[in-house]
Formats: C-alpha cells, sequence, structure tokens
C-alpha cells in the first residue's frame, strides 16, 4: 500500500473512533510500560495485613501509567480530530496542538505545576510536529517483504 491509501482508509474511521483506538493503544502501552518500571524498584517490606505486597505494588503502578497513557492518547487524538475538523486542514498543525493540549492538561495536572504543564505540552507538540513533518510516520517502507522463511530453493546436496 501507498501513503495515499492508506490516508484513505485512515479517513474512513469516525474521529470517535480514532480517539477510542488511540486511549486503547495508550493503555496497552502504559500498562507495558508500568510494569516494566515496578520491577526497577525494589520490592516493598512485607507488612502485616498486605498480602504479595510486590504484585499490590506493581498492579498499582500497572493502572497508573496505563490510566496516564491512555488519558494522553485520548487527548492527543480527539484535540487532534477536533482541530483538523475546525480548519479542514491536514497538517502537522493539529498533532502540535493536540500535543500540547495533552502534554499540558494531563502531565501538567500529574505534575501540579504550570512550569510542568507547559513544558509537557511543549515538548509532546514539538515531538509530534517532528514527526509529522518527517512523513507523518516513524516506520520506513522500503519495499522489500520479510518471510519467516527462506523463499529460495536449497542447492540438492546428493
Amino acid at each position: 500500500m501507498d501513503h495515499e491509501e492508506l490516508r484513505k482508509m485512515e479517513d474512513e474511521e469516525t474521529p470517535v473512533m480514532k480517539t477510542i483506538k488511540g486511549a486503547t493503544t495508550g493503555l496497552a502501552a502504559g500498562t507495558i510500560w508500568g510494569t516494566i518500571v515496578a520491577t526497577w524498584h525494589d520490592v516493598p517490606r512485607v507488612e502485616r495485613r498486605v498480602a504479595l505486597p510486590g504484585l499490590v505494588r506493581t498492579l498499582k503502578m500497572m493502572g497508573n501509567y496505563g490510566a496516564t497513557f491512555a488519558a494522553i492518547g485520548g487527548v492527543y487524538i480527539g484535540v487532534e480530530q477536533l482541530v483538523q475538523n475546525y480548519r479542514m486542514k491536514r497538517d502537522f498543525v493539529n498533532g502540535a496542538v493536540g500535543g500540547f493540549v495533552a502534554g499540558a492538561s494531563i502531565l501538567g495536572y500529574k505534575g501540579r505545576s504550570i512550569s510542568t504543564a507547559i513544558s509537557a505540552g511543549a515538548a509532546l507538540a514539538f515531538t509530534s510536529s517532528v514527526i509529522d513533518i518527517g512523513g507523518q510516520t516513524t516506520r520506513v517502507d522500503t519495499g522489500k517483504e520479510y518471510y519467516p522463511y527462506t523463499t529460495k530453493k536449497r542447492p540438492n546436496v546428493n
């Protein structure tokens, strides 16, 4: 598929569906990241009334990171779609606005600081703009197809 065919397929989805997919992807990525971060921390001491303290801490971190990433993904895609429908343009500005709003609202709220909100929003807006300007993808299609097996016949050993 070329770039134009992918754009047509993407345009067939509703903005609400795109927002749900963004939030779901963020939830999955955040949960995985929360698991990784939980393994880097020391296991809490065993308490009398807490069964399996390591598991409880890991599940809390997974939920915290999952919810944060889901909120960022949902707000980012939702605002991007709103701006795109309002401006009737599809360019890097939509993603930049979505990134700024997502970073400023979600990460600023968690950081409880205006300077954190502005810096997080600017960082997400910059990252989104760089990705969008660079071809709107993080992968480069070289046209090669990779198979889990070889397609060439082996020479006869006999």
